[in-house]
């Protein structure tokens, strides 16, 4: 089955733009487009889509606050993927940290737009660059520490909380670690239970907040 994208924002030429960049590709399919964040919440329930591609900054509802809403009140919700002009933009830190999965700048090439919808729908990776990691620093607290050490990470897990901070997948931590692939997905699930993480998105969030990870 294809990979399904809601497109999200309010210039048109962005809408067109991306569509004709996913559905050049056998795996992908547009399943609908709309102008605003307040429009994402009926049009989810309606299509379905495994990921929503969606501006941080729009006219009426916003990237940050549409993603709180369908995270909120969707059951079984989509993969979120946050598209923006700025990658050092603290509305998409905001974004993230509301629960977004990743985000994509408008500027990115036809493939990496591709892969970036393919890694989110995934979900075994993050797309966590540079600029992105720098905010989750700054925005380092004591409450973000003591909930890291409270979650009282084995060795193991904590080497797989570093890894997936770098963005590498469940099948690339495999093999720095020399385990199996059901092995690592064992410990990134204990992760997550024990940060109450969402998904890898806000556990890797959390490490950088509270200083376990820090930035390169």
């Amino acid at each position: 089955m294809p990979v399904t994208v809601l497109l999200v924002d309010d210039e048109p030429l962005v809408r067109a733009g991306l569509r004709a960049v996913l559905e050049a590709q056998p795996d992908i399919s547009v399943a609908g487009e709309a102008a605003d964040g307040a429009a994402v919440i009926p049009l989810v329930r309606q299509l379905r889509p495994d990921v929503v591609a969606m501006d941080v900054r729009m006219p009426l509802m916003d990237g940050i606050e549409a993603t709180r809403a369908v995270l909120r009140t969707v059951q079984d919700p989509p993969k979120i993927l946050v598209v923006t002009t700025f990658e050092n933009d603290e509305y998409v830190y905001e974004a993230l940290r509301a629960g977004a999965d990743g985000f994509l700048l408008k500027r990115s090439r036809p493939a990496e737009i591709v892969h970036a919808v393919r890694l989110v729908a995934e979900g075994e990776s993050l797309l966590f660059p540079a600029a992105v990691r720098a905010l989750a620093a700054e925005y380092g607290s004591s409450p973000a520490r003591a909930a890291m050490e409270r979650a009282a990470l084995t060795e193991r897990e904590a080497a797989v909380l570093r890894l997936m901070a770098r963005g590498l997948s469940n099948a690339e931590i495999a093999a720095r670690l020399v385990v199996g692939t059901e092995t690592v997905k064992t410990h990134v699930s204990a992760v997550l239970a024990k940060l109450g993480a969402r998904d890898r998105t806000q556990a890797v969030i959390a490490a950088y907040e509270s200083g376990f990870v820090t930035p390169r």
